[in-house]
C-alpha cells in the first residue's frame, strides 16, 4: 500500500526511481555479503570441531598424566615442584578484516624459547609422569590459543550474519516492495492527470471549434442579409 504522505508528481517518481536502484543494488551487495560470510564461517566451524577435538585429547593426556604423577607424589612435593613456574608467556592480540569483520588474532611469546624452562623444578625427586604431564599442556596451549581465537572468530561472525541477514530481508520484504508500489502509485496518479489533461484540451479544443463555427454562420448570415438588401435595393 502506497504511503499516505506521498507526492505523485515527476520529481518525486524520479527521486523514488533512484533510490529503487540504489536499494537494488544494496540488496545485490548484502546477499553476496552474506553468503560469503557463511562460507567463511563454516570453514571457521570447522577449523574449531578439529582443534576442539584435538585439545581434548592433549588435555586428557595431560590430565591422565597428572593423575599418575599424583599418585607416585605426596601432595606437597607436587605442589612445591609447581609452586614457582620459571617460564612466564605474553600475549598479543592483533585483528584480521574478513568481509567487514574485525576478528582477533592471538599469538603468545615465550620469554626464554629453551623448551627445558617450562620446568620449574629439579629432576631428583619428581616423577617423570609430571614431566609428562607439563610437557602435554605445553603442546596444548597453542592448540587452546588458536581454540578460542576460533571461537570468538565464530561469535563475531555469526553476529554479522545475523545483522546482514536482517538488512536483506528488509530490503528484499520492506523497502525495495514500498519503493515499488510507490512508483506504480505515482505513474497511475500521473497517466490519470495526463490522461484528465488531454480529455480538458478535447473538451477546450470542441469548445473552441464550435465557437468558430458559430461565428462563421453568423458572419455568413450577416453577409446573406447584406447581399439581400442590395439586391432588394435595386
Amino acid at each position: 500500500m502506497p504511503s499516505a504522505t506521498i507526492n505523485p508528481t515527476r520529481m518525486e517518481l524520479t527521486r523514488l526511481k533512484g533510490r529503487l536502484r540504489t536499494a537494488t543494488r544494496g540488496h545485490k551487495l548484502l546477499k553476496d555479503k552474506r553468503d560469503e560470510l557463511m562460507k567463511q564461517f563454516l570453514e571457521v566451524v570447522r577449523r574449531n570441531r578439529e582443534l576442539r577435538a584435538k585439545v581434548e585429547r592433549g588435555l586428557e593426556e595431560a590430565n591422565a598424566a597428572f593423575t599418575v604423577a599424583s599418585a607416585l607424589m605426596s601432595p606437597e612435593m607436587l605442589e612445591q615442584a609447581l609452586l614457582y613456574p620459571k617460564q612466564s608467556v605474553e600475549l598479543d592480540m592483533k585483528f584480521k578484516n574478513i568481509m567487514s569483520v574485525d576478528v582477533p588474532v592471538y599469538a603468545f611469546h615465550t620469554r626464554n624459547e629453551d623448551p627445558t624452562e617450562i620446568y620449574p623444578y629439579g629432576f631428583a625427586q619428581t616423577s617423570g609422569e609430571l614431566d609428562t604431564a607439563l610437557e602435554a599442556l605445553s603442546r596444548v596451549f597453542q592448540d587452546m590459543l588458536e581454540l578460542a581465537q576460533v571461537e570468538k572468530t565464530m561469535q563475531l561472525l555469526a553476529e554479522d550474519i545475523e545483522k546482514t541477514r536482517r538488512r536483506v530481508n528488509a530490503l528484499e520484504y520492506v523497502m525495495i516492495p514500498q519503493f515499488q508500489e510507490n512508483i506504480k502509485y505515482i505513474t497511475m496518479k500521473l497517466d490519470e492527470n495526463e490522461r484528465g489533461n488531454i480529455t480538458r484540451l478535447m473538451k477546450v479544443k470542441d469548445m473552441v471549434l464550435k465557437e468558430a463555427i458559430e461565428a462563421k454562420r453568423a458572419k455568413d448570415a450577416q453577409a446573406m442579409e447584406a447581399f439581400a438588401a442590395r439586391r432588394g435595393s435595386v
